[in-house]
């Protein structure tokens, strides 16, 4: 059976879509899947620094499209989690080193190894983006709730269905106490903008910096309290009906950390 081809995208740049992809490609694999990370950012690699493997990297994905290795050298396994690899993008070429068709076969050649396989797009919707998609059967968009980075998610929804592939929305960095004071879209304006199926609501919180700068996913960590907002993504994404946290009352992490404590 071929794996899900999930592809993560933006639009707008620095809105947390690698780290979005890492955590969710972690929690699956702790839940027993077989997971292939693809950093498509050929020219702007960061996956391999996300997850702490970048002094690993022997071969990558244009020298695999080029035939100068098979893509088992290529992969990367993360050895926290047999069964998360990762694929990396080359680091001193350019977005046009490959084409569509290249990527589509193989994104369908790594679907014979996994059960997801996640792909890591680069900002934009030019060339690597187009590259990205290319061989995705499924999409969830990352965005912010800024105006700059919501005008450019709908850019890509556009594209997106363009290709009838379909897309959900995650949201992420949302400040409650913005929302509340007006400052700030709420979720259910960005919902309304987009007009996509909402999969997770990710609220700003500095321990994504830390665990970024350490190489760990936090999915991987003990009490962090962004976790179980992934591990409930996660979840979703799996077909579970899980409720939505609500992050624009007072008092948020107080109850989050209560229920981390429950279980």
């Amino acid at each position: 059976m071929k794996a899900r081809k999930i592809v993560l995208t933006s639009g707008k740049g620095g809105v947390g879509k690698t780290t979005a992809t890492v955590n969710i490609g972690a929690a699956l694999a702790k839940r027993g899947h077989r997971v292939i990370l693809v950093d498509t950012d050929i020219g702007l690699r960061n996956l391999d620094l996300v997850l702490g493997l970048e002094k690993r990297i022997v071969f990558d994905l244009v020298e695999v499209i080029e035939g100068r290795c098979q893509v088992r050298q290529a992969l990367i396994k993360d050895k926290r989690f047999e069964s998360l690899a990762i694929l990396p993008a080359a680091q001193t070429r350019n977005k046009d080193a490959i084409t569509e068709d290249q990527m589509a076969r193989l994104i369908d050649e790594l679907a014979d190894m996994a059960d997801y396989v996640l792909i890591d797009c680069p900002a934009g919707i030019e060339g690597g983006f187009r590259n990205a998609i290319a061989g995705a059967d499924e999409a969830i968009v990352v965005t912010t709730p800024e105006v700059s980075a919501i005008r450019d998610a709908d850019r890509v929804i556009g594209k997106l269905a363009e290709k009838n592939i379909p897309m959900r929305l995650i949201l992420n960095r949302i400040r409650p106490e913005m929302v509340r004071t007006g400052d700030m879209l709420s979720i259910d304006d960005v919902c309304e903008i987009l007009s996509i199926e909402l999969l997770g609501i990710i609220p700003d919180d500095e321990e994504i910096i830390d665990t970024t700068n350490r190489g760990e996913p936090l999915v991987l960590g003990e009490g962090y309290r962004l976790r179980g907002i992934y591990e409930k993504i996660v979840r979703r994404l799996e077909g579970d009906l899980i409720p939505f946290t609500n992050l624009e009352t007072p008092g948020f992490f107080g109850r989050l950390f209560g229920t981390l404590k429950a279980g």
